[in-house]
């Protein structure tokens, strides 16, 4: 049911293809690695639309339309990892797992998947930068001790990942889905959007 390393290769599968072509077909075949596909698109498009919104050409039109567009992109990434949780509890609960005595882990496993889906992005773009030929030897050369880096931590992480899935399923782990709760999207929470409705109501 979960394979981090597989997650890991399908990050980079999709980054790759995704900067050929960001219509380019989805390789993922089984419905949880469609969802961590559709989870990793939205960090993928919230990377790009982040860059734009540190342009310092943009004016402050296209930074409040950029704004917004973070806003409701990093809105589906956090509902999208609830859904990637929602699918692996539904798969425990069907095996009676995970084990109500079990000490609790503080990260679920689909907030680490979407660690793991950023890190892929970061790995692309430092190989990027120590592949450039516009820059000095310095700056390549810095790339590649990040890029070192990098690879490490997405290793640790992805096997950490599959220690709490064996865990997991031996019954001395479990994690429990965590509603992100987001609130600025929200026009009955966020006070900048009912608070100026509420001064707009005729008397």
């Amino acid at each position: 049911m979960l394979d981090s390393h597989q997650f890991a290769l399908l990050h980079d599968t999709l980054t790759d293809l995704w900067h050929q072509a960001e219509s380019a077909e989805n390789p993922a075949k089984t419905p949880l690695l469609q969802l961590v596909a559709r989870q990793h698109r939205a960090n993928f498009e919230l990377w790009h639309i982040e860059d734009e919104a540190r342009d310092p050409q943009a004016s402050d039109a296209q930074m409040a339309s950029t704004k917004r567009r973070i806003d409701r992109t990093n809105q589906l990434r956090n509902d999208l990892v609830e859904q990637i949780d929602l699918a692996l509890l539904d798969w425990l609960a069907e095996r009676d797992l995970p084990a109500p005595g079990a000490p609790l882990h503080s990260e679920t496993a689909g907030l680490i998947i979407d660690r793991l889906s950023i890190l892929s992005l970061k790995i692309f773009h430092t190989r990027e930068q120590a592949q450039r030929t516009d820059v000095d030897q310095e700056h390549r050369e810095r790339s590649l001790q990040r890029l070192t880096v990098l690879e490490e931590q997405r290793g640790d992480l992805a096997g950490c990942l599959g220690v709490l899935w064996d865990e997991t399923l031996a019954g001395r782990r479990r994690f429990k889905l965590y509603r992100q709760m987001k609130m600025y999207n929200d026009p009955a929470l966020n006070p900048a959007i009912y608070g100026k409705k509420r001064s707009q109501t005729p008397e």
